[in-house]
């Protein structure tokens, strides 16, 4: 009798040890679990890639820093920084833009080569002076400035190719993509409406980038 309530008692401990076992065992896959949404909630504010572009309404040269996201990576949202020198004015500007793009397909062309021969989208850009504006100054009549002077909203279409770096040939980046836009803003396409003589170089304008994925 006294050896089986030992043995009960030696089973009713390894019973116990394995259910605190079991319990701590859940707890920390919980939290590792936490943890691996957490960090991965965070890499994805990491960029994906770096651009610089030259024209394009943005400035004589901007650079860029933006994501890709979506099935194949079609989607890709931007933020530049572009330089305006000032020309005619009194002082060089700076230029903010947030761009939105997509590609709907891609084609492999070769040898490490591939294109994208549809891109096309919408940005919206700003020069950062205080001489420009986004709302009427009250100092002009109603209605004298129908768009704003400090912000344009611009569509473009354009085409990609991009080449694919071998592994053991990489430095900074695993690809590098050429590409060329051809675009307009508001103010350019209510212009050429109500301006029959303009011609297309006078509200289309043509840019070009280039653009290093790193992820």
């Amino acid at each position: 009798m006294i050896m089986n309530w030992w043995n009960f008692k030696k089973i009713l401990l390894l019973a116990s040890g394995l259910f605190v076992y079991s319990s701590t065992l859940v707890s920390q896959n919980g939290y590792e679990k936490r943890i691996d949404r957490y960090q991965s909630r965070w890499e994805k504010l990491i960029p994906t890639h770096y651009k610089v572009q030259y024209a394009g309404g943005m400035g004589l040269f901007s650079l860029g820093t933006g994501w890709d996201y979506g099935k194949n990576n079609q989607w890709e949202t931007d933020v530049f920084l572009g330089f305006l020198p000032k020309y005619s004015t009194h002082s060089n500007k700076l230029t903010f833009t947030v761009k939105q793009n997509f590609m709907p397909w891609r084609t492999d062309l070769g040898k490490g080569f591939s294109s994208e021969l549809l891109s096309c989208g919408i940005y919206i850009n700003t020069v950062l002076n205080g001489d420009f504006w986004v709302s009427e100054p009250d100092k002009y009549p109603n209605g004298y400035y129908s768009f704003s002077t400090r912000m344009r909203i611009n569509l473009y279409l354009g085409q990609r190719f991009t080449y694919h770096i071998p592994s053991d040939k990489r430095l900074f980046a695993k690809t590098v993509t050429f590409y060329y836009e051809l675009s307009s803003n508001d103010l350019y396409v209510v212009s050429a409406f109500g301006n029959k003589y303009l011609k297309p170089d006078d509200y289309l304008k043509v840019s070009f980038g280039l653009k290093f994925q790193f992820f």
